[in-house]
């Protein structure tokens, strides 16, 4: 059975799901009662909400539970609140518990090393990254493990960058990179 196929511990079917809309796209995002568990931005093309979703399901054998009295909605409302505090400039650091259990091994340990250590505003290069897990030559496994994030924006993977000064990649797209970076400060606006 592979990382993708495992059930959650506990209650495989105890997860919900909720989108928000953002300035930047509709972004849709899972919980459990451990924590997030996804977030999923829907930029067009083939990542819709229904796919986004559909994928779960198979991923965690059941569907999520709908409404208000669904497992998780407290935290997805807070999750939602927190995400529009975000893009309104109010809130740079999200306080949310997070269900880590879409990734394992070198992937978490650099997933949550960016977590702890690039605070809002700033960006790291994969190599940077890759010497704070103490993997000196793991930089392009570092963004594998970026590309693999279950919980982008929470945990701020668009904060890596290309130890040239270049943007590298970004699975929702170099342009929701772009902005996300000027909301934060590191880059200008757009002028168009």
């Amino acid at each position: 059975m592979t990382d993708s196929q495992r059930p959650l511990p506990g209650d495989p079917t105890a997860w919900a799901w909720a989108a928000v809309d953002t300035p930047v796209c509709s972004i849709g995002m899972a919980a459990t009662p451990t924590g997030l568990l996804n977030v999923v931005f829907h930029t067009g093309g083939e990542r819709t909400a229904e796919q986004a979703r559909a994928r779960l399901t198979r991923q965690l054998g059941a569907a999520p539970a709908d409404g208000p009295a669904a497992p998780c909605h407290d935290l997805l409302t807070e999750a939602t609140a927190q995400v529009q505090a975000y893009f309104a400039g109010r809130l740079r650091t999200f306080s949310l518990p997070l269900d880590w259990s879409l990734t394992t091994g070198f992937n978490r340990r650099v997933q949550r090393e960016l977590l702890e250590h690039v605070p809002y505003g700033t960006v790291v290069a994969y190599q940077d990254l890759a010497n704070l897990v103490g993997e000196p030559g793991a930089a392009r496994a570092v963004g594998v493990a970026m590309g693999a994030n279950p919980l982008p924006l929470v945990v701020p993977c668009h904060r890596v960058v290309e130890s040239g000064g270049g943007l590298g990649g970004f699975g929702p797209g170099l342009e929701v990179k772009r902005k996300l970076l000027a909301l934060e400060g590191f880059l200008p606006e757009p002028l168009f």
